[in-house]
């Protein structure tokens, strides 16, 4: 499918852009990129969804990894339930995120029984209960899987908008393969930069993988 007609467009030079047009930049963008994403049907999204659920499982950056991290989909995102599945059948150490707001950041907690370890959280996302899930030393981690609204083929990405997986990134002594999983649509040529923003190390869409050029 030729994904070029529509895609939106956005400066690729940001450097002499004030910071408050690099925000408004953001919004109009995951605006439009969210505006797309929501109009998939259900059927389009578990479609593609199992598409980019293969090519994740195969990558050898998964396969190796004792312990890896992923969140619960929401809304009209990548749906991640088969991924997460996937991992507990191979008895991977599987790691939730749980947001603090107070300290704006990720708790990460291992959970081995979804259904029953959690409950709904900060914006309606199935968090781990901390009764019930360990705290995990972020180190231990080898494969995060980062949501997101919009990204680049040369891995840039655009969060949306609370820095909480920038500050996760940034937060790593040993950096573990960051991998994001997004529609074609979701793609774009550039995004407005700002110098907080943290690039994943790998792009996997139903129809590509796009590693980070470094």
């Amino acid at each position: 499918m030729n994904r070029k007609a529509g895609k939106p467009r956005v400066p690729p030079a940001v450097g002499s852009v004030s910071p408050a047009a690099i925000r408004s930049l953001k919004a109009d963008l995951r605006k439009q990129i969210l505006a797309k994403r929501d109009a998939l049907s259900a059927e389009q999204r578990k479609a593609l969804s199992d598409g980019i659920t293969r090519r994740l499982l195969a990558l050898d950056a998964y396969r190796k990894a004792d312990c890896v991290m992923a969140y619960m989909s929401l809304g009209s995102e990548f749906e991640t339930g088969k991924l997460v599945a996937d991992a507990l059948a191979r008895h991977k150490t599987l790691v939730l995120p749980r947001v603090d707001r107070e300290n704006r950041g990720l708790r990460l907690h291992r959970v081995q029984d979804p259904a029953r370890q959690l409950a709904a959280g900060v914006w309606g996302i199935r968090e781990p209960r901390v009764e019930l899930c360990p705290e995990v030393n972020p180190e231990q981690i080898e494969f995060v899987l980062v949501p997101g609204v919009a990204f680049t083929r040369h891995c840039g990405r655009l969060g949306y908008g609370a820095g909480y997986y920038d500050r996760l990134i940034r937060g790593f002594e040993r950096r573990p393969a960051l991998v994001a999983a997004a529609f074609g649509i979701q793609l774009v040529d550039a995004l407005p930069i700002s110098a907080s923003d943290q690039k994943v190390d790998l792009v996997v869409t139903e129809n590509a993988a796009y590693s980070r050029v470094l």
